[in-house]
């Protein structure tokens, strides 16, 4: 059900009501931080931005680990990161991938470490839509009981995830749920596309590097 008084500000970009749900994940495709509630033909990285996580990263008031040198090295040091998508602009604290068709070596490798990095939240949307059939249909009720219907999903998610733990063909899919419009800008400046090129050069190093990286290359 759409919002009182939404008009057609709310549609999404695909012209129907939706909430948005955006989450971080764990390595064991749990959820770790979510906000959900937005509507609009806002990309992710618009929704982000508003965010109170948002807010605390770029006030320094987000109680993340102390910069470190990458193992096997000695300089320089470099942040802890959220793994993003193409949806998100690009910052110390957000990498995303390279953009592009014709890119060299080094970068289409940070690309695919990148991917493998982020599969863990995209699986985890997978098990969470495959296991509660709900978001596989309309949820025709009013928005802020939507609201607290997906948070109680997340909830017990995590709940079954402890549990239960998962199965591989959960992660496979995600029904009923869709992507937000791409950043069509990246942002951030020089300082995070160094950290990028660090990292792309260290993934081809002897103590960066791992066998299974040039699978996809």
């Amino acid at each position: 059900m759409s919002p009182a008084k939404s008009g057609s500000m709310y549609f999404n970009y695909k012209d129907y009501h939706s909430v948005v749900l955006m989450a971080i994940a764990d390595s064991k495709y749990r959820f770790v931080y979510v906000n959900i509630g937005s509507f609009g033909k806002d990309c992710d990285s618009s929704i982000f931005k508003r965010t109170a996580l948002w807010n605390s990263i770029t006030t320094n008031t987000l109680q993340l680990p102390d910069d470190k040198y990458l193992p096997g090295t000695e300089t320089p040091k470099v942040p802890y990161f959220f793994d993003g998508d193409e949806a998100f602009g690009l910052h110390i604290r957000l990498l995303r991938a390279y953009g592009g068709a014709h890119l060299t070596q080094e970068k289409r490798i940070f690309n695919y470490r990148l991917c493998r990095a982020r599969r863990y939240v995209e699986c985890a949307f997978g098990i969470l839509s495959n296991k509660l059939r709900i978001f596989h249909r309309s949820i025709d009720v009013d928005h802020d009981f939507a609201v607290d219907i997906i948070k109680a999903c997340v909830v017990l998610h995590n709940f079954v995830r402890d549990r239960d733990g998962f199965l591989a063909e959960d992660t496979t899919t995600i029904a009923g749920l869709e992507d937000l419009p791409e950043e069509t800008t990246i942002r951030g400046g020089l300082q995070a596309n160094n950290i990028r090129n660090l990292l792309s050069k260290y993934f081809v190093t002897s103590v960066g590097a791992v066998p299974w990286q040039m699978a996809k290359i």
